[in-house]
């Protein structure tokens, strides 16, 4: 594993004196009121911490005091199989026999592991996984009482579910599971303080009483092949540059298209109480008007969190040592950096269409009006007209002169533009509506309008 000065420091522009001061009495607040019994946290930009501090007992620089991050190692876990399918090791599509027989989630897919649809049972049997050493798959006992939905059917979070893509990430790479992440994404992201078992500096697991201020150490074990649900121990300074890496600080680790399709929701948690989904090993948020996108960790003794506003940029992220009690500060130190600091977007430059010009403009579906237009970076945006409803989506171009959809109602679609109509999923979109010399499905009656 490479050392601390092997990587190379990011400094970003500091916050101003009156935003750290805002998002130091956020912080304060949530550790004061949460009574934790040290809490850390900051803020990201320009690919490292822009602004953070420590409340409470954290005797240490607080940005190097490691915590558990619970779930948010399910985050580190879908990279590595997100690397696995892009080197054609796997399909998402793929049943998980295929790589890992002897469970009863075969014929789930590894998609639906990694977005919670496959209805495995949320924990695993025997003693509660987080308090309590873990062992192998075989000694997991999992029996077809762990499935405990269909297939598809509807979000289900699964911890289980994570802890055998974990063991599929051992067996394919030949390797541990703790060694797969670090040599696929931690190391190569410079989490060098990041690991599976606590290493000094590190902050106890503490639970607080409810009715007293009075602390109890919480248990801390080795998960076995539950590790891959929330195993890993992290400082702030390597969380913040995890946030970089959502933002889209990709490196050599993760191809940025790959990484958009992780944020694309999959699941939908019917039973949050605002927009809440799930991706592929992340979860997906639609929060005062943004999308956010990250994960939250809970194992007894820390609460963690590292969410972040691809569109502005930035990302929030927090530490502390309490079982439960602290709000999600993460939120509101985006909303208060983004509030303080909007982020000031790139000029706008022209650049080249992709397509001809006389292609661009009105066309209708049916009789309803739609605009297909070159949005930069080469992709075109087809949508209706500003003020009127309709189904919206983004496409980018295939080597064969077809078009892709990327996002809305037409992801994965293909559009096949010809001089005088649109073909998109069998709607066809004609110059004027309903036009007679165009192949409308149908046909047009022969009077025409009247």
């Amino acid at each position: 594993m490479p050392g601390r000065l092997a990587t190379v420091a990011v400094m970003p522009e500091p916050v101003l004196a009156t935003t750290a001061r805002a998002l130091l009495a956020r912080t304060a607040r949530a550790q004061r009121e949460g009574r934790a019994p040290s809490l850390v946290a900051g803020v990201v930009r320009d690919g490292g911490l822009a602004w953070s501090a420590g409340r409470g007992a954290v005797s240490e620089l607080h940005t190097d005091v490691q915590y558990r991050l619970g779930s948010i190692s399910k985050t580190v876990t879908a990279v590595v199989v997100m690397r696995l399918r892009d080197e054609g090791r796997l399909h998402l599509d793929d049943p998980l026999d295929r790589h890992l027989p002897g469970t009863p989630f075969g014929d789930r897919t590894v998609g639906q592991l990694l977005s919670h649809l496959a209805g495995a049972s949320a924990e695993s049997p025997g003693g509660w996984w987080e308090r309590t050493p873990g062992g192998s798959l075989a000694e997991l006992g999992l029996s077809a009482y762990d499935v405990v939905l269909g297939a598809a059917r509807r979000f289900h979070y699964s911890n289980v579910g994570f802890g055998v893509l974990g063991e599929l990430v051992a067996r394919m790479r030949g390797t541990s599971w703790e060694q797969a992440v670090t040599a696929e994404v931690l190391a190569p992201l410079g989490m060098v303080r990041t690991t599976p078992r606590p290493v000094a500096p590190a902050a106890d697991g503490t639970a607080v009483h409810p009715w007293a201020d009075v602390v109890l150490p919480e248990p801390e074990h080795h998960a076995g092949v539950m590790a891959a649900a929330g195993q890993l121990w992290a400082p702030l300074d390597d969380l913040a540059r995890f946030a970089a890496f959502l933002v889209g600080d990709t490196g050599d680790v993760l191809d940025s298209a790959t990484l958009e399709e992780m944020t694309v929701p999959a699941g939908v948690d019917s039973s949050a109480p605002g927009w809440s989904a799930y991706g592929l090993g992340l979860q997906v948020l639609r929060m005062d008007g943004r999308t956010l996108v990250g994960h939250g960790g809970s194992m007894p003794g820390f609460l963690a969190g590292v969410f972040v506003d691809r569109d502005e940029q930035t990302g929030a992220v927090s530490l502390a040592n309490a079982t439960s009690g602290v709000d999600a500060v993460v939120f509101g130190l985006l909303a208060d950096l983004r509030a303080a600091e909007p982020r000031i977007v790139e000029p706008w430059r022209p650049s080249p269409s992709p397509i001809e010009l006389d292609l661009l403009g009105v066309w209708f579906w049916g009789p309803s009006p739609y605009v297909l237009r070159a949005c930069g970076g080469g992709l075109l945006h087809l949508g209706p007209l500003p003020g009127r409803t309709g189904r919206a989506s983004r496409f980018t171009a295939r080597d064969d002169g077809t078009w892709v959809g990327l996002d809305g109602y037409f992801a994965g679609e293909t559009l096949r533009i010809a001089p005088d109509h649109l073909n998109l999923g069998t709607f066809v979109f004609t110059r004027t509506p309903y036009d007679p010399e165009a192949p409308v499905p149908g046909g047009v009656d022969e009077r025409g309008w009247r």
